[in-house]
């Protein structure tokens, strides 16, 4: 069996490899930037670790793996565009070190370079993988949507909330395990709760970016904290915080969402100490924990060995325990 530092080693020698031989390079070399950026790489580490539950050759699939990488990459350009966003793991942001029509472009070129990585699987599994990265994808964009919807909307419900992270950020970590297991002959079921046992560490995954947003460390989050209060972007801290505010701290928590012009550190300073006081942080926490241990029944229900659960147990354990 593979380590999950083993499979990361592997994913990024892979990644640094890849040639980009076509022209012009002002298209690709943000690409090949964005790519050498780094990052976990959780989503190639989770599909390759899915297949190694049902064989040992994980490094064969590594230009499906890296796909999925390259895919998830190019939602992050655009993302970062719509954002704004001046960091990215630490460094600017493709917009930022380019321009916006750059970001645009060398992103949608990522897109078609992950289906034709893809497309690189073996013959009898190629339909039923590109059905469901398509799917995948559709439903991605859908969460984008949704999440940009909810910007002119302040009735956002905490179901719409998980449903929209749901189909932006969970999907694409269970498509990712489903892939690796399709790839690896898992039965239907198998195949199934892995897709599960994703989505729900998604879910949780999600939910903990928006605590580190709030909570986490710039150096180790690798971008700055904050945003999300400073663009009042409706995400489960300030949806519940706005429902379980007393009127006081309603109207306080208001003023600051309705302000037009204001000083963004102590936006972010103030806003932190009310989520404190109505108590969101520990609710993050809880809900957080309360997809965390979804996940592990469905990965119970998995037809292999219990030793070959290891390093996706301990992998997924890591990904919950990141440095706040």
């Amino acid at each position: 069996m593979y380590t999950s530092e083993e499979l990361l080693n592997s994913v990024n020698k892979y990644l640094s490899q890849m040639q980009y031989v076509r022209e012009p390079k002002s298209l690709y070399e943000p690409i090949k930037y964005v790519l050498s950026l780094g990052g976990k790489r959780i989503r190639p580490i989770l599909m390759m670790l899915a297949y190694n539950l049902f064989k040992d050759d994980p490094e064969s699939i590594l230009p499906i793996a890296c796909a999925i990488e390259t895919y998830h990459n190019y939602t992050l350009l655009h993302d970062d565009l719509m954002d704004n966003a001046d960091l990215r793991r630490g460094h600017e942001t493709v917009h930022k070190k380019w321009d916006a029509n750059t970001a645009i472009l060398s992103g949608d070129s990522m897109l078609v370079l992950a289906y034709q990585r893809i497309a690189q699987c073996p013959p009898e599994k190629l339909q039923s993988i590109i059905d469901l990265f398509t799917e995948t994808a559709l439903e991605i964009g859908e969460g984008q949507q949704y999440d940009m919807d909810f910007e002119n909307r302040t009735d956002v419900t905490e179901e719409e909330y998980l449903e929209m992270i749901r189909l932006k950020t969970s999907v694409l970590l269970a498509c990712s395990m489903k892939i690796g297991a399709i790839l690896a002959d898992a039965s239907n079921e198998d195949a199934e709760n892995i897709y599960k046992f994703g989505e729900k560490i998604g879910l949780a995954f999600q939910l903990q970016d928006d605590y580190l947003d709030v909570y986490g460390d710039t150096n180790v989050f690798g971008k700055a904290i904050g945003g999300d209060i400073i663009s009042n972007k409706k995400t489960y801290m300030l949806i519940n915080a706005c429902n379980r505010a007393n009127e006081k701290q309603y109207e306080e928590l208001t003023r600051w969402i309705t302000l037009t012009s204001f000083d963004a550190e102590e936006k972010v300073k103030q806003v932190t100490r009310l989520y404190n006081e109505i108590g969101i942080n520990k609710l993050a926490q809880q809900k957080i924990a309360s997809y965390f241990e979804e996940s592990e029944k469905y990965l119970d229900e998995i037809h292999v060995d219990d030793n070959r659960k290891t390093e996706l147990r301990k992998y997924a354990a890591e990904m919950m325990k990141r440095e706040l």
